[in-house]
């Protein structure tokens, strides 16, 4: 996620700048052939209006329904703080009235470690490339410059990554037998419910108590589910599609629109038409960007949500109501991206 309110222009350049460079040679061609060869190649700017407009108007919809994906990722892991920080404050403290000698503190201290390590787990799971995304490695155009990019953020914050990493909040047991599945975070939420039951049994917690932690646990499995169904269900792909089309044929004709209208200004209006199509190309193309990177917000580039800061801020929170010694630092942003 990006934190800085302002972006630079170097970013702007890395993000879309680029496109500004064959957005000219195309300019320059159509004007060239104008301009030496004396040929009408241009057509009423009418037309091209209308179809600007029409295109305007499909990327408009179009984003708006990508930015409710990005958003929809962020409030999804914002209740899993919420849930998280419930779920430790009543392993805590809910207590039985008879106070067995055996008040199930390890199970809970357990409960909450595993809570922590099912976070991170989700992430992994979440970071997971689908054929659809832009660091796909069937994705044969973006694809690359994609992946670099994501190595580039991944290397920023190795440190962090290798610290997460390197934690011990699973069980040598626990963690071999999570090998055989799939979806390794469901089977950690269900081994949060068989503990539970154990407190249970034990009498270290009532059956109300038992219908709570229950209660945040089932939580837990529809936010997973629902960032799950972000993750593997594309943003339609027709919509996508010809959105990505319908700005192509824009630009195609641009050219030949504006050209007719500076052409008015006699043949040196014809050189000035290059910067005018070129900028307004290019407020076209960085459009349909923007809605297509908003599309897929669990894939590690730099406008996705933030769940690496987002898991080490639960995990502060988490140790800190355990009253654990060793609280690691919150996740600081670099280079204006929070990961």
């Amino acid at each position: 996620m990006i934190v800085k309110k302002t972006l630079t222009l170097r970013f702007i350049y890395e993000f879309a700048g680029y496109h500004l460079w064959w957005l000219t040679a195309w300019m320059s061609l159509v004007a060239g052939i104008c301009y030496f060869t004396h040929c009408k190649l241009s057509f009423p700017w009418l037309p091209l209006a209308l179809i600007g407009t029409a295109v305007a108007f499909y990327v408009g919809f179009k984003n708006s329904h990508a930015y409710d994906r990005l958003w929809g990722g962020i409030k999804i892991w914002s209740a899993l703080v919420n849930e998280s920080r419930k779920l430790t404050t009543m392993i805590k403290h809910y207590r039985t009235e008879e106070m067995p000698a055996d008040d199930g503190a390890a199970i809970r201290k357990q409960i909450i470690f595993r809570h922590i390590a099912y976070l991170y787990l989700l992430r992994e799971q979440l970071l997971q490339p689908t054929p659809w995304e832009h660091v796909s490695p069937e994705s044969r155009t973006s694809g690359p410059c994609n992946r670099r990019r994501r190595a580039k953020l991944n290397e920023q914050y190795a440190a962090e990554l290798s610290e997460v990493a390197h934690q011990q909040y699973l069980t040598n047991e626990e963690q071999v037998s999570l090998l055989g599945y799939n979806n390794k975070a469901a089977q950690l939420l269900d081994k949060q419910t068989e503990m539970i039951q154990l407190l249970y049994e034990r009498k270290a917690i009532n059956m109300i108590q038992q219908i709570d932690l229950e209660a945040t646990i089932k939580s837990t499995y529809e936010l997973q589910g629902n960032a799950e169904r972000i993750k593997q269900a594309p943003f339609p792909r027709k919509y996508a599609s010809f959105s990505f089309l319908f700005v192509c044929i824009f630009i195609f004709f641009l050219p030949f629109g504006i050209i007719g209208e500076f052409s008015k200004l006699g043949n040196a209006g014809i050189w000035l038409s290059i910067p005018a199509g070129a900028i307004v190309g290019w407020v076209y193309v960085v459009m349909e960007m923007i809605g297509d990177y908003s599309e897929n917000p669990f894939e590690g580039l730099h406008n996705d949500t933030p769940m690496l800061a987002i898991c080490r801020a639960i995990e502060i929170d988490m140790l800190q109501m355990l009253g654990m010694p060793d609280i690691p630092q919150p996740i600081q942003p670099k280079g204006a991206v929070l990961l």
